[in-house]
């Protein structure tokens, strides 16, 4: 490097360093203390230079400050001090974080006299990122802790005659709240009240962080806010309305914010009056919102999606659930590890994306949620007015807030439906798109409502005309309505079966109307529908509809591309509903799903041995293809022998259930535990290889991966009987665990249940010992489960056990009565040994002690048990020998 400043440039001359190993040039150059300016000019200053180079270079100045800096000359020490003030601003990421990494460690030479900036804004601003990059590290004893020093500092600055060093104090503060900084918390009472002296300040930027701030403290420390808090809500309701846009949005947050504390409906229901209006008026779309949406264009649905118009989709993993009372099983409800941080997380506000509006419509959905019908009195009379409105825009934000409100306040909406559903299916057909869109979105809310009504009087009007939105000229309308009537779909179930021919021709027209984005929400109504439906799909005239444009797609699209994803999701879900329907179609469907698996193992072993050579592979491909093939051997059944028979499923299952992806080995034991139900031969050979495996993943840190491995334990029980003897030990101790923990998911515990009930039915005398040590959890999961397969072996299975050890119940015999007392309608041989059961413990105790007993039952549970098991004739009676 040519350096041309006024440094020594002779340091070098008769030298040559070029031949020593890289330590002993570095030793051998800091001997030159003119050295490390040159470090800090290249690092700062030779812009024409690779930033991995300049990053070097203050890697290596950062490694000679800490081993020299105390022989640094002062001219030296204060160049390199001044350049990293003046350059911690620099335009590129990896050059500030350098410098920012060389300041924070080297904190002593800048924090003590943040006074030296306060002319610079550039600096201070810097230094802002410097608190966002490394808020930890500030505050560790690794650095003496800064913080301590820092904090007092920024707070002095809170006073600063120049707004923007005052907005850029707030906002190094603002970076310590939630991790809550013991400097912070040691001045919070001095911060708090600096916040409130900036309140009105005349700088949107400072006011945005005085909001940003107390939405913090809101959740951090409430406390110190709780005898402010009439004052402050004050104060947001003014900053709500506030004329700059990004000030208001950051005091939107605070509704939503206090929504969620315990205090909310103490503290706000004198201000509802006052809040209500203010965010119904935020719910409508401002000119330059319609101009970014393209809100006056009414027919778009020739113009091609561009990539940015499509969000990434990640696949789902396929969880194993059971049908509960009153409902179908929910899938994946209560049980995922993590719920996708995305912009979608409050319900289907994507429809939504201009933030102002966004914020304010899901403000009022949580404050619905909290007040109730309480909130009604507030709204409705602004409703009429919207809803009713000559002015499309007005009317449009008036449809968001009867959405926005659907759930927290459906009891008290439920008298005004009859007027209010006619009108929104009404607006389907309106001349605007937005209001199309908005009113699609809105219908769905209350697609319960819809379908618990006669069909005719509004499922059918309802159905009919999100069926025409589908088919829309414009695709934001055909995206709202695809995934409303997928919302309606899993809401009505079989009572779409009498339409399903209207309802597929629909569809399928829609394929080769849509462009991109809609293609793959196309899929998930097309799959939502098979779920919805079921093996009432399995009709030949159906088939012939759905099938070839389904396949068409499939043999489109390469094994690289990622539109596969949706569509096997969408295949899986229709193989399991046609069952047999499926068969023509199965063969190649399963080949190349086999084919994926095995291509993204292979890919995963050449990375794994060289990942300087090849990629990671995209396991998704993978995932998506394992829950397929699970779904063809839920729906095929024995039907899928062949396939399996002449494939190496079962070594390529054995690689995919020890892979280190959880939702590999998630769906890994989803298709062995459906490979089990359809084709055990297959599987049985595999076993001794298999169990341990299982039993290493009966780990709840992950839930769905437990989850399917307890299930799949569980189903090989019940095909192996008595064999399974060898592996109950493996696996029992852990489930025993996981129906003890507190916390566990429901759904966990339940498969949980099932399963060690039916280790026990098939292997009593090894798992009847540990009854009472499970009972009494055993007993409350499986209650409110409605009667099915799996239920009927669990609880065959704990009266076997309850057979061989009769004293492992005592104790928590009044669960027992209430699980039984939970079947509706049991077979008749199982009724029996519930009856021989409770009438065994009866004639223990004798007819006094049960008297006793027997009034501790609530008296449904008492009355239920009378109607169904209630004391015969002893002649009727059978011999009881459970308690002798």
């Amino acid at each position: 490097l040519i350096i041309n400043e006024p440094f020594n440039t002779n340091i070098f001359k008769n030298k040559d360093i070029s031949k020593q190993p890289q330590t002993f040039k570095l030793e051998q150059l800091n001997q030159f203390p003119d050295f490390n300016n040159y470090l800090i000019f290249v690092l700062t200053r030779l812009k024409t230079e690779d930033e991995p180079t300049r990053s070097l270079s203050g890697l290596i100045l950062k490694n000679n400050v800490k081993a020299h800096y105390q022989n640094f000359p002062p001219a030296v020490a204060d160049f390199i001090k001044q350049e990293c003030l003046n350059n911690i601003g620099d335009p590129s990421p990896l050059i500030r974080a350098t410098i920012g990494e060389f300041v924070v460690w080297h904190q002593s030479c800048y924090f003590r006299d943040l006074a030296s900036i306060n002319t610079s804004d550039g600096s201070f601003g810097a230094l802002q990122k410097i608190c966002e990059d490394s808020s930890e590290l500030l505050d560790s004893d690794a650095l003496n802790r800064p913080l301590n020093i820092m904090i007092p500092k920024f707070l002095q600055f809170f006073k600063h005659c120049s707004p923007k060093i005052r907005s850029h104090a707030i906002a190094c503060v603002n970076q310590f709240i939630i991790g809550r900084a013991q400097a912070l918390m040691d001045n919070i009472d001095t911060f708090i009240e600096s916040l409130f002296a900036l309140a009105a300040d005349e700088d949107s930027e400072v006011r945005k962080n005085v909001c940003r701030a107390l939405v913090m403290l809101l959740e951090v420390r409430i406390d110190r806010l709780i005898p402010h808090m009439h004052s402050i809500i004050q104060y947001m309701l003014q900053r709500t309305q506030d004329p700059d846009e990004n000030v208001a949005l950051e005091a939107c947050e605070f509704w939503l914010t206090l929504a969620e504390q315990p205090i909310c409906k103490e503290m706000l229901s004198g201000h509802l009056v006052q809040l209500i209006p203010i965010l119904v008026n935020g719910m409508k779309y401002s000119e330059i919102d319609i101009i970014l949406l393209k809100g006056d264009v009414e027919e778009d649905e020739a113009v091609p999606d561009s990539d940015q118009d499509i969000k990434p989709r990640f696949h789902k993993s396929r969880t194993v659930t059971l049908q509960h009372e009153g409902g179908e099983g929910e899938e994946g409800e209560d049980i995922e590890e993590d719920d996708d941080d995305d912009d979608d997380t409050l319900s289907d506000w994507n429809l939504h994306w201009v933030f102002k509006r966004k914020c304010s419509a899901a403000a009022l959905d949580v404050l619905a949620n909290v007040f109730r019908d309480d909130l009604l009195p507030h709204l409705l009379p602004l409703l009429k007015g919207l809803l009713f409105h000559p002015d499309w825009v007005i009317k449009e934000s008036g449809i968001l807030v009867l959405g926005a409100i659907a759930e927290g306040c459906m009891q008290g909406m439920v008298p005004y439906l009859p007027e209010l559903i006619p009108h929104l299916i009404q607006c389907l057909c309106d001349k605007k798109a937005l209001v199309r869109s908005i009113a699609c979105w809105t219908l769905s809310r209350y697609a319960h409502w819809v379908v618990s009504q006669p069909p005719d009087s509004y499922l059918k009007p309802l159905m009919t005309e999100l069926l025409k939105r589908i088919l829309d000229s414009n695709k934001r309308v055909q995206e709202a309505a695809c995934s409303a009537f997928a919302t309606l779909e899993e809401e009505a179930c079989t009572e779409l079966v009498p339409y399903l021919s209207f309802i597929l021709d629909t569809l399928v027209f829609a394929f080769g109307k849509y462009q991109h984005k809609n293609l793959l929400i196309l899929y998930d109504a097309i799959g939502t529908l098979a779920d919805s439906v079921g093996h009432h799909l399995n009709q030949p005239e159906y088939i012939q509809k759905l099938m070839p444009p389904l396949i068409a797609k499939w043999n489109e699209l390469k094994d690289e591309d990622k539109d596969l994803f949706p569509l096997l999701e969408c295949l899986s879900s229709v193989a399991t509903a046609l069952q047999s329907g499926f068969l023509p179609y199965c063969e190649p469907v399963y080949q190349r799903c086999v084919t994926l698996v095995q291509k993204t193992l292979a890919q995963a072993m050449m990375y794994n041995q060289h990942p300087d050579q090849y990629e990671a592979p995209d396991k998704d491909f993978m995932i998506v293809a394992l829950d397929l093939l699970s779904g063809l051997a839920e729906g095929l059944g024995g039907h899928v022998e062949q396939l399996v028979a002449r494939s190496n499923i079962m070594t390529l299952l054995f690689q995919c259930m020890q892979d280190t992806m959880p939702e590999v080995r998630q769906s890994s034991f989803a298709l062995l535990g459906d490979l089990t139900k359809a084709c055990f031969l297959h599987v049985k050979p595999c076993i001794a290889e298999f169990m341990p495996i299982l039993g290493l993943n009966l780990n709840p840190e992950f839930i769905s991966v437990c989850n399917n491995a307890t299930w799949a334990i569980g189903e090989i029980s019940m095909q192996m009987g008595a064999e399974m003897q060898p592996y109950v030990g493996m696996v029992l101790p852990h489930l025993v665990e996981i129906i003890n923990r507190p916390n566990t998911p429901k759904t966990l515990l339940e498969n949980t249940a099932i399963t060690i009930g039916r280790l026990g039915f098939v292997c009593p005398q090894e798992v009847a010992p540990q009854l009472q040590h499970f009972i009494r959890p055993w007993c409350t999961s499986l209650r409110n489960i409605r009667d099915n397969e799996e239920k009927d072996s669990a609880f065959r299975g704990i009266c076997v056990m309850i057979g061989v050890n009769p004293a492992g119940v005592v104790q928590d015999f009044i669960f027992f009565c209430d699980a039984v007392a939970s079947w509706v309608n049991p077979k008749d041989d199982l009724r029996d040994m519930f009856y021989k059961i409770l009438h065994g413990f009866k004639d223990q105790v004798g007819e006094e002690n049960w008297q006793q007993f027997s009034e501790q039952f609530p008296p449904l549970l008492k009355e239920r048990l009378s109607a169904c098991y209630g004391v015969r004739r002893p002649a009727d009676r059978p011999e009881s020998l459970f308690w002798k």
